[in-house]
């Protein structure tokens, strides 16, 4: 086989042995899936959930994943997701000191140098992922797609607490009780150490959530405690959701 290029016939292995010289050098070493398969166990991932809330302001959550056994090692939830915020997180999720060797994270800017500095002084490697690679990331990505499509879809939020307690009882529910085919259908407190994640506190029981449910173009809000009462026979009590906003700001 051959090819023609300005009247001049030249074979295909001649084409072959000259541009072997001109391609790049191949990378010694495992690729990326190979080393986050290897070193799982000694590896944490961080990222932010941007939110909003019935008033149409801005709540972030952030979250810290372990890789190995899925387990969400913390989460936390601001208005305000300034640096130092973020590094005091990082540091609320080694209370005892211990922590993986690498931490992944995005190109976000709001982990600056605080963030950095609680790091290295953990002696934790941070790794930032390529740009607009979501999947150097995935089980951290695909865990926030789960967080939005089970939990927040289906809230009308009204302050940047009822978003904590709902997100802190949704990772104790993951971490205790959820199985996960990237670990062999294991739950996550079995495969590794017990979170820093609590379930909401008794006080917290008795505070509304709003649960907006579409169907076919009707919107129908419903008043939801934390024990799902319902009547008599067995349906949800259904209640006027201004009227339940105006009890709740009460």
């Amino acid at each position: 086989m051959s090819s023609s290029n300005g009247g001049i016939r030249v074979g295909k292995r001649t084409v072959q042995r000259h541009m072997r010289g001109t391609r790049p050098p191949r990378r010694s070493g495992q690729t990326w899936v190979t080393f986050r398969h290897n070193h799982a166990d000694e590896i944490w991932a961080c990222d932010f959930l941007p939110v909003i809330d019935l008033g149409f302001w801005s709540i972030v959550a952030f979250f810290i994943v372990d890789l190995g056994s899925r387990q969400v090692v913390h989460v936390g939830v601001t208005r305000h997701p300034t640096d130092a915020w973020v590094a005091q997180q990082r540091r609320e999720a080694t209370p005892f000191g211990t922590g993986p060797q690498v931490l992944i994270r995005d190109n976000d800017g709001k982990l600056g140098p605080a963030f950095a500095r609680v790091a290295a002084g953990s002696r934790i490697e941070v790794l930032r992922t390529p740009v607009r690679v979501p999947r150097a990331n995935a089980v951290c990505e695909r865990f926030l797609g789960s967080v939005r499509r089970e939990r927040l879809d289906l809230l009308l939020l009204l302050h940047d607490g009822q978003l904590r307690r709902v997100l802190r009882a949704y990772c104790t529910y993951v971490n205790n009780a959820r199985p996960h085919q990237g670990i062999g259908q294991a739950i996550p407190a079995t495969a590794g150490q017990q979170s820093a994640v609590y379930p909401p506190a008794a006080s917290d029981m008795s505070i509304p959530v709003l649960v907006c449910t579409t169907t076919i173009g009707v919107r129908r809000d419903r008043h939801l405690s934390h024990n799902n009462a319902t009547d008599g026979d067995g349906s949800h009590d259904r209640v006027d959701g201004r009227r339940v906003l105006a009890q709740v700001r009460r």
